[in-house]
């Protein structure tokens, strides 16, 4: 295996960037005709060398880069507080949905912000989880 960046720390031009990218894509190429990621459990040079390049692309993608055709949606805070508030009591969707009284595809589409929260559900969510009912009002 050739380890053509070894030495590389930090990718600062685009130039160096392309390359990397094109030689990530030949040692994929090479390691899956090697078999080198037939285990999804592996750890190999390939994988090792692989995922230390690839983590400077995304370094430099991310101090560089523009993307300005991608569209990242943030999560209200109301949403935020819910999924804390199901992670710190160890509560999966489909529990939260049965104490909220709503089926599990109603509660998926409030969680993705598709569908607004009825003001029962409202009430709920602050007798259940005890979230803030500001945050409620501020973005149900």
């Amino acid at each position: 295996m050739e380890k053509a960046f070894e030495n590389v720390l930090e990718l600062t031009t685009r130039e160096d960037y392309d390359k990397v990218l094109l030689h990530v894509k030949r040692l994929i190429k090479e390691a899956t005709k090697n078999g080198a990621l037939d285990d999804p459990e592996a750890d190999n040079e390939y994988i090792r060398e692989i995922g230390r390049l690839s983590h400077l692309g995304a370094e430099y993608e991310n101090k560089y880069i523009q993307f300005t055709y991608l569209k990242i949606r943030t999560k209200s805070p109301l949403i935020k507080s819910i999924e804390e508030e199901m992670y710190r009591r160890n509560i999966k969707q489909k529990e939260l949905a049965n104490m909220l009284g709503i089926n599990e595809p109603a509660l998926s589409q409030i969680m993705c912000e598709k569908r607004a929260i009825s003001m029962k559900t409202a009430k709920k969510l602050h007798k259940s989880l005890n979230i803030d009912p500001k945050l409620i009002i501020d973005y149900a």
